[in-house]
């Protein structure tokens, strides 16, 4: 648990923290019995791995816009917010903060549509702190998130977060 805990504080700095160790925090439930799969043992080195390459994560600047990027799977969400920046003299996008966190059990429901949907609203209210005020481009590999949040008569879920988007 600690090992969890400690990597946690540094989650903004590995690209798909929450999915990475999803195995590694079934072992922390209370009903789950402890046993060490090849699963964990991965899931284990993988991070550990992760922190020791120094990831590069760029200052960010307000006055450059930033660059959104969604994805959403079936194991979790996991985002990264970027911008380009000019090094050595050439035009050089990279991460700024990565987030991630795993699907909920009510969520695992969902299609493909509503997690898209889901995760833009959550990761605009995690990211606030840098989107709020600043100019920014959402990139997806879901072409029908733009139509989903245009829809003349959405369901309660789509409806809430049409609003919350807005």
């Amino acid at each position: 648990m600690s090992f969890l805990g400690f990597f946690r504080y540094y989650r903004q700095h590995f690209k798909a923290f929450a999915i990475i160790a999803k195995s590694l925090y079934r072992i922390c439930d209370q009903q789950t019995v402890f046993e060490i799969t090849q699963e964990r043992i991965k899931a284990y080195e993988k991070i550990k791995q992760a922190i020791t390459e120094a990831p590069l994560l760029l200052m960010h600047y307000w006055n450059i816009p930033f660059k959104l990027y969604i994805d959403a799977c079936g194991d979790g969400l996991g985002k990264a917010l970027h911008q380009v920046q000019i090094i050595d003299d050439k035009p050089t996008e990279g991460p700024v903060c990565y987030i991630s966190r795993q699907i909920k059990s009510t969520e695992v429901r969902y299609g493909a549509s509503q997690m898209e949907c889901l995760f833009l609203v959550w990761e605009l209210e995690k990211l606030h702190c840098y989107l709020d005020g600043s100019v920014f481009e959402v990139i997806t590999d879901f072409n029908a998130l733009k139509l989903l949040l245009n829809m003349k008569t959405p369901d309660r879920h789509m409806l809430r977060w049409q609003i919350a988007i807005q």
